[in-house]
């Protein structure tokens, strides 16, 4: 009785530890380095170690597809490609930042799986989902799953050296060049079959039968290549990624109002009312991270304002608690304000690198304001984990793991909250 009593009170006392609110009246390097202790302290013992003991499925092998609200294993849950691919890409990336062997192992098994079940050895290219035995489901070559594949596998290669990580990766980016790229009016198109004939499915939200190419889509891959580009950088690549940052600041950017343009028809013309606030926000320093790659002081210039006009564009989302509220239809003036834990994420990481592109202490406080409301209500304090969705008066819902609900964009706010503040 006694050692469980004390076991209570030291697990109370880390609680009270790991969720404990940032002031803004701090100066800039304490709020820095509170924020990073917080995210490296929520990352390893809250994020990963619910991952790492939740997801793994070791009756059929790689991790399974679905936790429920109530943290219950759907055993016979379908598995996602977007999901194994942002499982790999996290693991990876925390290995190679904190060399802990044990996300190696996570990483390794993902790789694996994903290179034995969801790499078509036929037709090239992943399959978008496997039933949980690992047998084909859904055979359709999405683009933005293949970009994840990438993202994922190159990551994988970044962290540990491998190879045959590395030349999937490699495959997967000259079929894009081959069979997606529009080579007549630029831009990558969504959906295909699986031997990569062209199909009009309606797969990320696209809303009107004239939608042919996405700003979400586009954005993956803009992370993807440039993430492929720092372990491989041949020209041709670069060139590559130099088309798609382009792409963004030509084609998706809206230039009156700093907002993204959501879908387009072949010709780029928009045929989207909606601001997505969340993706503003991380498009805004995914932009200018491969930018940054390229080696170009003129064009790191250019992105450089246009990430602050973004920036400023996504604060008509902010919240007076804090949080991203999730969008807003032009044409109704409707604005929806539940909240996603994606969009809180990648918050906290496009004000951090507003502030340090410009030292203005109001994008830092926003990302502190961000992370404090994070901490007060997506992280799960009983269980472990995020909650996926939260209502404008903080009562979570929503499944815990599943097609879309992944570790990628909290694990890799945290993964880069430490790094930006350590360099």
């Amino acid at each position: 009785m006694k050692y469980k009593l004390l076991f209570f009170i030291l697990l109370f006392l880390l609680s009270e530890h790991l969720f404990t609110q940032i002031s803004t009246s701090l100066p800039p390097s304490q709020k820095l380095s509170l924020l990073r202790q917080a995210c490296d302290e929520n990352l390893t013992q809250n994020i990963l170690s619910w991952w790492s003991s939740k997801m793994p499925d070791e009756v059929n092998g790689g991790f399974y597809g679905r936790i429920t609200f109530d943290n219950e294993i759907v055993p016979d849950a379908p598995k996602g490609g977007i999901l194994n691919a942002r499982i790999l890409w996290t693991f990876s990336a925390a290995y190679r930042v904190t060399k802990n062997a044990a996300y190696l192992q996570l990483a390794t098994r993902a790789k694996d799986y994903i290179l034995r079940y969801f790499i078509d050895k036929e037709y090239g290219g992943a399959f978008y989902s496997l039933k949980s035995n690992g047998d084909l489901l859904d055979t359709r070559k999405h683009t933005y799953t293949q970009a994840f594949f990438i993202y994922g596998l190159s990551e994988y290669s970044s962290a540990t050296g491998d190879r045959e990580s590395l030349e999937a990766a490699k495959e997967i980016f000259e079929i894009l060049e081959n069979k997606v790229l529009d080579k007549e009016k630029n831009g990558y198109f969504e959906a295909f079959s699986r031997n990569w004939l062209r199909i009009r499915d309606r797969m990320i939200g696209e809303k009107t039968p004239y939608d042919e190419k996405s700003m979400n889509t586009s954005l993956h891959i803009l992370e993807a290549y440039a993430s492929l580009y720092r372990i491989w950088p041949d020209a041709y690549m670069k060139e590559r990624l130099r088309n798609m940052v382009d792409i963004f600041l030509n084609k998706i950017i809206d230039k009156k109002t700093g907002h993204l343009i959501l879908f387009f028809d072949r010709d780029w013309n928009g045929t989207s009312q909606v601001d997505s606030y969340g993706h503003d926000i991380e498009s805004s320093w995914l932009l200018y991270e491969a930018a940054h790659l390229l080696d170009d002081s003129e064009l790191l210039q250019r992105v450089k304002e246009i990430t602050v006009r973004i920036v400023d564009a996504a604060a008509e989302g902010l919240q007076p608690d804090g949080s991203m509220a999730t969008e807003r239809d032009r044409s109704t003036g409707h604005i929806t304000v539940n909240r996603s834990w994606w969009e809180q994420a990648e918050t906290v990481v496009g004000y951090l690198n507003a502030y340090q592109l410009t030292a203005r202490e109001k994008y830092l406080d926003n990302a502190i304001r961000a992370w404090n409301y994070i901490n007060r209500y997506f992280v799960d304090r009983i269980n472990g984990g995020w909650y996926s969705s939260v209502t404008p008066e903080g009562t979570p819902r929503g499944d815990r793991a599943g097609h879309w609900i992944c570790p990628y964009h909290n694990g890799r706010m945290c993964l880069e909250v430490i790094e930006r503040i350590t360099r």
